[in-house]
This record gives structure tokens, sequence and C-alpha cells, in this order.
């Protein structure tokens, strides 16, 4: 933002709004996932469907580990191929959506618990593309990307999130996108169209519990619940999103599930919507 006078420009275009944006947490799973017309995507179609079509969408994706917190800025965000291994037909997508550098400025702005840097070099990754693309195909709605800074924990991410409460009355949904239980090292391709381990599903059940039941402390101190969390989460990144999408949660919100499903053994599809 080069000028207050910009900055108010923006803040008036985009009005307060009667009701809240709804909030997404998004078990996003195999890249293929971008391209394929499946139950998980097909969910994510009919998920926006169903909720009001927002001003600009805002991603906190598993792939986006950073020192610090940084938010894209540019007016268009390049489509990121980051991973290995899959047809060239995923390799071939481009998701053109624009970005919103007012809105990057502004949401910046919005967090006193770090100061937030402007990015114009990174993009939207495919824990962000392979899900919106779905969403919103016709790429004309904004899209911007927060990273997660990899040497803070759960509750520093859950606080931040609160700060960003002003986004969702301004229409900006908010989506998380990793998966609850995600352990790639114990992958069972015999169960990778369905079904999980022992531990996995009863992991999911009790992060289930707790969310529904609207107990977040112990999910933000997942490392006090037992083995099977850290099998569950062997490493955090694809678990902290799901601490902003609670975060931004209000105490008389109604929460659901969606994609509540088991695949290839260690993983999670389970998702929440939040509003």
């Amino acid at each position: 933002m080069t000028n207050l006078s910009q900055f108010k420009s923006f803040t008036s275009g985009l009005p307060i709004q009667e009701s809240l944006m709804p909030v997404l947490f998004v078990g996003h799973g195999s890249p293929m996932n971008g391209i394929e017309g499946n139950e998980f995507s097909n969910k994510w179609a009919s998920m926006a469907q169903n909720m009001p079509v927002p001003t600009a969408v805002l991603v906190v994706s598993a792939h986006w580990f950073t020192k610090g917190t940084h938010i894209t800025a540019m007016d268009f965000p390049k489509t990121i191929h980051d991973f290995g291994g899959f047809p060239q037909a995923l390799f071939d997508v481009v998701y053109p959506a624009p970005g919103n550098p007012e809105l990057a400025a502004e949401t910046a702005g919005l967090i006193q618990h770090t100061q937030v840097g402007l990015d114009h070099d990174w993009g939207l990754d495919h824990g962000a593309w392979t899900v919106v693309r779905h969403m919103y195909p016709e790429a004309n709605i904004p899209v911007l990307q927060l990273s997660i800074d990899y040497t803070k924990d759960a509750r520093y991410h859950y606080e931040l999130a609160r700060e960003l409460q002003l986004l969702r009355k301004k229409g900006v949904l908010i989506l998380g996108s990793g998966n609850m239980v995600h352990n790639l090292r114990m992958m069972s391709w015999e169960m990778i169209n369905g079904g999980g381990y022992d531990w996995a599903l009863q992991m999911n059940d009790k992060f289930k519990s707790l969310i529904l039941n609207n107990e977040h402390n112990p999910l933000m101190n997942y490392q006090s619940l037992g083995k099977e969390a850290m099998l569950a989460i062997p490493t955090p990144e694809h678990y902290l999103p799901l601490m902003y999408t609670l975060g931004l949660k209000n105490d008389n919100e109604e929460v659901s599930l969606f994609n509540d499903k088991a695949v290839g053994g260690s993983l999670t599809m389970t998702s929440v919507k939040v509003g």
C-alpha cells in the first residue's frame, strides 16, 4: 500500500457485511484431487455453491512454511507445481486467479502478533489451487496466501488467526488447507482409496470430538494427546492450518464436518466448516 488514500479506498470498497463469511479447514490430500472429479473435489465445489460468493479467498496452506509470516502481494500469483512423480496433466494446470495487493497490505496491518512481509515471489501452491480451482473454476475471485511461521507453536497460530476477524466481516473466505492426520511415511497403498490404521481413526475421532465440543486448548496442545497424536502429526505443517480455522470461530457459531474419510491408512480428509 503506497499511501493512506489507497488504503481508505480499498477499505471502503469492501464494506462491513451483516453476516460473517464462513471459515473452512480443508483436508486437501493428494495433488491429484486438483484435476479429478471425485468425492472430495465434488464436495469442495458444492460447498462453494452453498456459501456467499467471497470478495477474496485467503488460504493458509501447509505448503508455505516459512520463518516469519508473509502474505502474497502480487497482482497475479503464479501457479506453483510443488510436487513430483505425478502425470503431466497436473503440471499443465494453470489457475489464473488474480491477487490483491491492497488486501494483502490491509491483512498485514491487521496482524499485531508479528510484522508480516509482503511477498512477490511465491504464488499459489498446491495446497491452495487444487482446492480453490474446484470451488471457483472461473478464477475470477482474488486469491492470496498467508504463510505459516515454522518457528511458532499451535497456540501462536491460533491467536494470530483471531486478529483476522475483520476480513470475515468484509466477505473474505479464510481457508486453512492441510490434513488433520498426515503421516506419509506410514501410508498404505492397499488402503489408498479408503481406510485407516486404528491409531489414525482413533486420533481423527478425538480431533473431531474436541472440535465439535469447542475444546480448543487440547487441540493447541496436541503433543499431550498421547502417542497416537505423534503418529498423526509427525510434523506440524499439515495440522497448523486447522488452528487458523478454529481461531476464527466465535462462541455462538455452528461447526460442521465434511469429507470425513481416511485414505491411505495414515491420512484423513476430514474437513471443517465454521459458520
